[in-house]
């Protein structure tokens, strides 16, 4: 059981509070029934990420055995047999999409969609350049997605834009810094990053950073010029896009080949992240 909690790979969860911003910024997260159907998602989205990380482990077993880090890995090492690993992860896809139905059909699709495009990520679509980049944008996209088909909330084009420019920015920050382990420990990348250079990777993280900034900027002044929000929601552009530049900064530090650490550890970020929680929250909350 501990092998088996070990490949779930509990601390990537941390990803699918993504879910949780469609309700937050429509004002509606403290209604019951939206919160119940947004943790619905959480839990929907935990349940299909480790089953993915389970399949992948049973595809890239022989790989991870030669890995200097990987091979450690419960399937790896022996710890968790493959056939376990594979009949788990194939049951908690399948439980995934179930408990999106327990929301919404549109919840369940999304979930499919998400175990569809990451089979095929596991299976062959990691080792090409740019669309493994688009896949884990995808990732993070659909997870801000199903927040709002999980509890019925309307998605404005705005919302849409900074999701997937957010979600670009930490697919291809991702790999920008996992690029510069191969200078410093051989063997330790994946095939397609070998097929990447740094300025490439730089350029994509650089651009879908400013539509980003641009994106949400517009979005908030669009708010504050309809006469019916809060002047909290123009303020929210100030600790948001120091909240960009200081991921930026982990990125340019090549610090950023896990976003959920970066997260977790950098106290500064978190600061920024929380300054921009409360003022955008409370620009809806106060403004509605």
């Amino acid at each position: 059981m501990t092998a088996l909690l070990r490949s779930l790979r509990p601390r990537q969860w941390t990803k699918n509070i993504l879910v949780v911003g469609a309700p937050l910024m429509a004002g509606r997260l403290g209604e019951g029934s939206v919160a119940i159907a947004t943790a619905l998602a959480f839990v929907a989205f935990c349940a299909a990420a480790s089953g993915i990380y389970l399949v992948n482990d049973v595809l890239d077993v022989e790989a991870d055995r030669a890995h200097p880090r990987k091979r450690l890995r419960p399937v790896a090492s022996g710890a968790l047999s493959t056939r376990t690993a594979l009949v788990c992860g194939v049951l908690l896809q399948v439980l995934a999409v179930g408990i999106g139905f327990a929301a919404t059909w549109e919840l369940a699709a999304v979930v499919a969609i998400y175990v569809v495009l990451f089979l095929g990520y596991s299976l062959a679509l990691k080792h090409e350049p740019v669309i493994d980049i688009a896949i884990i944008a995808a990732g993070f996209l659909l997870r801000a997605v199903a927040g709002g088909v999980a509890t019925g909330i309307p998605l404005s084009q705005w919302y849409l834009l900074c999701a997937t420019f957010g979600s670009l920015f930490m697919a291809a920050g991702k790999r920008y810094a996992e690029i510069h382990l191969e200078s410093t420990s051989p063997g330790e990348v994946r095939r397609s990053l070998t097929r990447y250079t740094a300025t490439y990777l730089r350029f994509v993280w650089t651009m879908s950073a400013g539509l980003l900034i641009m994106s949400y900027s517009l979005w908030a002044f669009e708010i504050d010029a309809a006469g019916d929000g809060s002047p909290l929601t123009v303020i929210s552009i100030a600790p948001f896009v120091l909240a960009v530049l200081r991921y930026g900064y982990a990125v340019d530090a090549h610090a950023a080949g896990e976003p959920e650490d970066i997260a977790l550890r950098d106290r500064v970020l978190q600061v920024l992240a929380t300054a921009w929680v409360l003022f955008a929250a409370g620009a809806v909350y106060l403004g509605s």
